[in-house]
Order: structure tokens, then C-alpha cells, then sequence
């Protein structure tokens, strides 16, 4: 029986080079990094830049990190400080009782 690999489709919605945006893509490339080795692609989208593309996934705050795959779809807002929320929070690690 062989297990089947599930590849993890990453957004990060950011505006510009902002202390919170870089926060957020250092924090969600190193735990991707560190729990999804291989299995993941992180894209990140400077609305300064493109900013239609905040209404396809409906950004309303940014930073935001958005799970495309696998479904359902799931976001995140912030900075992405907390590891153990943005883990729990794309269904990566279960929340561990303390």
C-alpha cells in the first residue's frame, strides 16, 4: 500500500516590501521548509503590482495566505508569527493539547 503524496498549493497575498509582508514569506518558507519538504509551492503576489488578483481569492487584508490545494480552500491573515496557528490553521499538524 502506498502513500499517497499530497502537494500543498500555497498563496501569499502581499503589498510591497512592508515589515509584516517579508515577515510573512520568511515565516511560511521556513515552515514549509521544515514540515513539507518537497511538498509545496509557495507563490507569492505583490498587489502592488497585480492588484486584480486580490479579487479572484478575495483578499480583504494583507498579509494573507491562502491554501489552494489541497481543498477546501483555507486563509490565513498576518504575519504568520505564530508556527503552531499557521500549521493547525492549513490542517499541516493537528492542534496539540497542552
Amino acid at each position: 500500500m502506498t502513500k499517497e503524496k499530497i502537494t500543498y498549493e500555497l498563496r501569499l497575498y502581499i503589498a510591497g516590501q512592508t515589515p509584516k509582508s517579508v515577515a510573512a514569506i520568511r515565516n511560511i518558507s521556513r515552515f514549509c521548509k521544515e514540515n513539507l519538504e518537497g511538498k509545496y509551492t509557495i507563490e507569492v503576489i505583490d498587489l502592488l503590482v497585480t492588484p486584480q488578483l486580490a479579487e479572484g481569492d478575495q483578499i480583504v487584508a494583507i498579509p494573507t495566505l491562502v491554501r489552494k490545494i489541497p481543498k477546501p480552500i483555507r486563509k490565513i491573515i498576518g504575519d504568520l508569527s505564530n508556527e503552531e496557528k499557521v500549521l493547525v490553521g492549513l490542517d499541516i499538524r493537528k492542534l496539540q493539547k497542552t
